[in-house]
């Protein structure tokens, strides 16, 4: 550009200006601004748009997207079958049973429509007139502040969205989230859908998470059976379920079932007479809450838990099949009949022992100081499940007398007579009780008398032989004094009860039965640090020669020692690793049990000897089925195909994979379930002789004695018991053996086998059963065993060609009792009682050889 101007002299000048002229946005934003009609609706978009990225940062920048919605799945508890199917347990935090849409009654569902939403079907996810009151009276209440919370103005489609998408949050910010993701919802879902989320999720009080929950626990019903004014009073608890609680409140609970019984009627869902009829019921709530399932709890129930929290984790945040929500469905072998028999007879010989023994001390102790005794009982989770017996606190004391309470804020008196048992460490129960130990009682006459939880403790599991399954579990005297399990977790030394599987060891390598070993002295020489070791037998004295039989029958230390020592100690700690007993150093102490184990890890051992020497493993789990019954667990389950057949199609009969592994040879496991056989009939356990079936199992002490054992049983069922202290190794007593774990297994078995068919353990191909003499275990030619125990002759078991030969040496001979000389009536009976040949024993027995 250029100008031209002329000055006061009359010369002219000449300024030259030069403009580069520029392209794009910002030159074009440029030359519009500076026109002054844009300039100011310019500003207003740019206020906008900042506003639209303010509004977008604030309310929409994370919300949860609608997708999750269409594949949402509530969290619904776990629940736990028996071995016959029924439910017995559930793990939940919050009670939820899922329901379709169409598995809820229309009367039902107009219910709630009319007490939350009834333009439910016609709006678009908000109600516009209810979110302009609710902003009136939020505005209110801030303004007067007033402590109260404004009204909601929420649709059904509006809580959806703050339940599964949003917190509970008071705030306006909240409130237009929730709008949005309301409106995102309805495109996203149809209202049936949308319903049915609702209805399946809204807390109603008593734990009760969603509707069919709720029926249950206020009526104890299917939301199919419910009348009208049931379904209305659920349908009126979404507002406030404290308030309108029955049992407390009960007016208030009436008032408001009949507000929703009255809007019913003005959106003509009910006729006048039906809304009448309905205002005039009582409610009909049960006191209680009702429960799916008689929760039975315990020590089982508890490794059940374990077991599928290991395996899948506790919540939704673990993954999809967490214990507490993921909608389980648990198969497990629990028998309530045998846990039952089991948790009796282990309690009763836990009480046996410690009746007259001194009392240990209080279960717990709380602080009195301040009052609040009740709470913190309650807090302690303390109970008790043995007959009338409760637990409570010593709240005050005198010299006659002790007042007690209990977490459900009773409180009693206790005598000081029936707390007169003398405690460890001097004075008695009573005098040596404070206010705020916890102690156990039981009624008697007007008040209650103290009782004495048993000081020693132990463990019992039963299992199934050809599979393993775990039918009963008790870890102790009562879960509820203490969760833990002295089945699973507490590692303790065997003892004798390990002695099965060294003498396994030795038949595996090349012993036979009627092996003869010395039970004389045994001595090592164990290094410069810890000098010569001698080992000896428990009750003292020696025997000399003796067959292997003999030697486990009666749990002889020094044979025992002698034949690991023979053996090799590293083929004994193989096959003891191998059957899962544990991991145990080669040390000749390890065959007397000096090593750890546990109870059910020894009883899966025994299980494997009846077995024919194939592990199954423990399991208390048979399978785990997720919401929609597809099996989870355990991971190569696989189902029998034509198992369920209705008929025989002709073909071939279905046949599923053994299972687990071959850990000894069948011929030597049941070699030494026949010897154990020996030790009910003669050996240290005869107390268990008389129950009417063939029964094996094994003994087992430890130095002290401070642990007791007793592990055995049937063809088909085999079960442990552990006895012994927790604190510190403590003797149970001199001669303490057989005579306190082998009668808890005796009245588990008398009460388990008394219906059950009597069946024999069954040999494997090639086993030869031969007569030998049962002391010198050499072989019998002219004659038979006998019904009686302590036979001089006996039938053994042999692997072939490893049976003994006939004696011909002249000085043996000379030595055999002549043969009596039988009449006639005798003759006949050992004609009839006793067969003449083996084909005859071998048809007598059922040809099982």
């Amino acid at each position: 550009m250029t100008d031209i101007a002329q000055n006061d002299t009359g010369e002219t000048s000449m300024d030259v200006k030069l403009r580069r002229e520029t392209k794009g946005f910002f030159a074009g934003l440029r030359r519009v601004l500076s026109k002054r009609r844009y300039r100011w609706p310019l500003y207003l978009l740019g206020i906008a748009i900042l506003g639209l990225i303010a509004f977008w940062f604030t309310f929409m920048r994370d919300l949860p997207s609608t997708d999750t919605l269409l594949d949402y799945e509530p969290a619904l508890p776990t629940f736990v079958r028996d071995v016959n199917g029924e439910p017995v347990q559930s793990f939940a935090r919050e009670r939820r049973v899922e329901l379709a849409f169409e598995e809820y009654p229309p009367q039902l569902i107009r219910a709630f429509l009319a007490a939350e939403d009834a333009d439910f079907f016609s709006h678009n996810g908000l109600d516009y007139p209810g979110l302009a009151a609710a902003a009136i009276d939020f505005v209110r209440i801030e303004v007067t502040g007033a402590e109260e919370r404004a009204r909601g103005g929420s649709t059904i489609t509006q809580q959806v969205a703050k339940n599964l998408l949003l917190t509970d949050e008071y705030s306006i910010t909240r409130k237009i989230r929730e709008a949005i993701l309301a409106t995102r919802i309805e495109g996203a879902l149809t209202k049936q859908r949308i319903l049915e989320l609702y209805l399946n999720q809204i807390f109603l009080g008593r734990n009760a998470y969603g509707v069919q929950a709720a029926s249950r626990a206020y009526f104890d019903k299917d939301v199919a059976d419910l009348e009208l004014h049931e379904a209305a009073f659920l349908a009126g608890l979404p507002q406030a379920p404290s308030r309108y609680n029955p049992i407390t409140n009960p007016d208030a609970a009436i008032g408001r079932r009949n507000v929703v019984l009255e809007l019913m009627r003005d959106n003509d869902w009910i006729s006048e007479a039906e809304y009448t009829a309905a205002r005039a019921e009582p409610l009909g709530t049960t006191r209680s809450t009702q429960s799916v399932t008689d929760n039975v709890d315990g020590y089982y129930m508890e490794e059940v838990r374990r077991i599928l929290v290991d395996s899948f984790g506790d919540d939704a945040e673990d993954g999809p099949y967490g214990v507490y929500s993921g909608g389980l469905w648990v198969r497990t072998s629990y028998d309530p009949d045998m846990q039952a028999s089991a948790e009796n007879a282990l309690r009763a010989g836990l009480l046996r022992f410690d009746r007259g023994r001194p009392w240990a001390g209080p279960v717990a102790t709380i602080p009195m100081d301040d009052g609040e005794w009740r709470s913190r009982l309650a807090s302690a989770n303390l109970s008790v499940d043995y007959e009338d017996w409760r637990v409570a606190v010593v709240i005050s004391k005198d010299a006659s007398a002790a007042q007690i309470g209990f977490a459900d804020g009773e409180t009693a008196s206790l005598s000081r007579g029936s707390a007169s048992v003398a405690r460890r460490g001097g004075g008695t129960a009573f005098s040596t009780m404070q206010p705020g130990d916890i102690i156990t009682v039981r009624p008697s006459g007007s008040g209650y008398a103290f009782v004495k939880v048993p000081d020693i403790s132990g463990g019992m599991v039963v299992e199934d032989v050809q599979t393993g399954r775990v039918y009963a579990m008790q870890g102790g005297f009562s879960s509820g004094l203490e969760d833990f399990n002295r089945a699973t977790q507490a590692e303790r030394q065997p003892g004798s009860s390990i002695k099965p599987f060294v003498y396994a060891a030795a038949l595996e390598n090349g012993m036979t039965p009627a092996s003869i070993i010395v039970d004389g002295p045994f001595c090592v020489y164990q290094g410069a640090t810890l000098g010569r070791k001698c080992f000896r037998n428990s009750g003292g004295g020696v025997a000399g020669p003796q067959t292997l039989r003999w030697g486990l029958e009666q749990s002889r230390n020094l044979m025992t020692v002698r034949t690991a020592s023979e053996t090799g100690m590293e083929n004994v700690v193989e096959l003891i690793s191998n059957a899962g007993i544990g991991e145990h150093e080669p040390f000749l102490s390890t065959s007397l049990g000096s090593g750890d184990t546990s109870v059910l890890r020894i009883v899966n051992a025994y299980g494997m000897l009846a077995n024919h020497g194939r592990d199954v493993g423990p399991s208390l789990i048979d399978y785990v089925q997720d919401r929609r019954g597809e099996v989870i667990y355990p991971a190569n389950w696989r189902a029998c195909e034509g198992c369920n057949a209705d008929d025989w199609d002709g073909g071939r009969m279905p046949r599923p994979p053994v299972p687990g592994r071959q850990i000894i040879d069948p011929m030597t496991a049941f070699q030494m379930v026949h010897i154990l056989e020996g030790v009910i009939q003669r050996g240290t356990a005869t107390i268990l002789r008389d129950l009417g079936h063939p029964i094996f199992g094994k003994t087992g002490t430890t130095t002290g004695p401070t642990n007791v054992w007793f592990v055995g049983g049937t063809a088909n069922l085999v079960a442990g018991v552990y006895m012994g202290y927790d604190r510190q190794n403590r003797s149970l007593g001199f001669g303490a053996g057989g005579t306190l774990a082998a009668p808890i297994f005796r009245q588990f078995m008398a009460e388990t086998l008394e219906d059950q068919a009597v069946i024999p353990f069954r040999a494997p191909r090639g086993i030869r059963m031969v007569r030998i003499d049962r002391r010198s275990g050499r072989r019998v030619f002219g004659g038979w065993p006998s019904q009686d125990s302590h036979s001089a002759i006996i039938w053994e078991a042999f692997r072939p060609d490893s049976e003994p030969t006939r004696t011909i040496r002249r000085d043996v001979l000379a030595r055999r009792p002549a043969r009596p000389v039988l009449n006639e009536a005798e003759q006949n009976t050992v004609e009839i009682d006793a067969p003449r040949n083996d084909s005859e024993f071998l048809q007598s027995e059922g040809g099982i050889y």
